[in-house]
């Protein structure tokens, strides 16, 4: 029986092997947890012809050395990258045909903060209510070091584009897919009638991301609105995204780790797009948050699905023409 495909890790920090989440997690008390910017990694997948839903590479701040046992095609998203194969430049945002043996370097612009790497195929790692999305609380995961060797459940032949004599994609990906903004849109939270017309100033201050960033949440640092009313906030549950006011001159919001009930008043809650640009801050940005209403920040995000299945379509198109 022939070897089976692998991914060798040379170098790597801070890397995990994760998926979309785990989607049965919260009702079991469990965080759904996930890639935080979902549209980069649904993006990724897309792009070599994986399921949404298939597990791939985060990267977080520091980048990722990696190289194949076997021709592979792979696909960088996330974070402006540029990787390099053999120390050619090839563009994010692509596919990427990799013969075996080349060395994949995906480094991280300080315009961003995480990079996803999806391999055809993808990678057999221990899945738990059928995801392998990591859970530190739970110490469940697979955390990508120097010298891991991911298993992959199948290789992939080049794809080379005979008209051209090279490998050539264009599946008309907007060049600034990737932009990270500064401006977070956000509906108004369960709690803004509590903070009067003082809620008005979250959305004309500007605030500084602190370094306390992590799969849970983000603190940023700046003024914050103080309630009209006295009285303790009973535990509930909270949404991903929801921009809580906690003691201090922080504000915190939650990512997809966050527990799944909370105590703090919830001001705002950023819409889906929001949440996969809060991904990529990094300690020191200046940022702002901006009022949406539900009917616009659902019309971004079908704009959004419509475009990843636009990728997924010329992808799948693309790969029957050239193999």
């Amino acid at each position: 029986m022939a070897d089976r495909p692998e991914l060798r890790v040379e170098s790597a920090t801070a890397c995990v092997v994760t998926d979309l989440g785990r989607v049965e997690g919260p009702a079991r008390g469990l965080a759904v947890n996930g890639a935080l910017d979902q549209f980069a990694a649904r993006a990724a997948n897309a792009l070599v012809g994986n399921a949404p839903t298939a597990p791939l590479i985060e990267a977080t701040g520091f980048g990722v050395t990696l190289r194949p046992s076997h021709d592979v095609l792979m696909s960088v998203t996330g974070a402006p990258a540029e990787p390099t194969v053999d120390g050619r430049s090839h563009p994010a945002w692509a596919p990427l045909s990799v013969r075996a043996g080349e060395k994949v370097r995906v480094g991280i612009s300080d315009a961003g903060l995480r990079a996803y790497v999806a391999v055809h195929g993808s990678f057999d790692v221990p899945r738990l209510m059928g995801s392998c999305a990591p859970d530190s609380m739970i110490g469940f995961g697979t955390h990508v070091t120097s010298g891991t060797s991911l298993s992959l459940f199948r290789s992939h032949p080049p794809l080379v584009n005979r008209r051209f004599g090279a490998t050539v994609f264009d599946f008309g990906i907007p060049r600034d897919v990737g932009r990270v903004s500064a401006v977070l849109d956000a509906v108004d939270g369960p709690d803004a009638a509590e903070f009067g017309p003082g809620l008005q100033r979250l959305y004309d201050s500007r605030y500084t991301v602190t370094p306390r960033i992590d799969h849970v949440g983000l603190r940023v640092a700046g003024h914050v609105p103080q309630r009209s009313v006295t009285g303790e906030v009973l535990s509930r549950g909270v949404p991903i995204g929801a921009v809580e006011a906690p003691a201090g001159d922080e504000l915190l919001v939650l990512m997809r780790g966050r527990g799944i009930t909370a105590g703090y008043p919830v001001l705002a809650v950023l819409t889906s797009r929001a949440l996969d640009n809060a991904a990529q801050l990094r300690p020191g940005q200046q940022i702002r948050f901006r009022r949406t209403t539900a009917a616009a920040a659902t019309a971004a995000y079908l704009e959004r699905r419509r475009l990843l299945d636009r990728i997924a379509l010329r992808a799948r198109t693309a790969f029957a023409e050239l193999r």
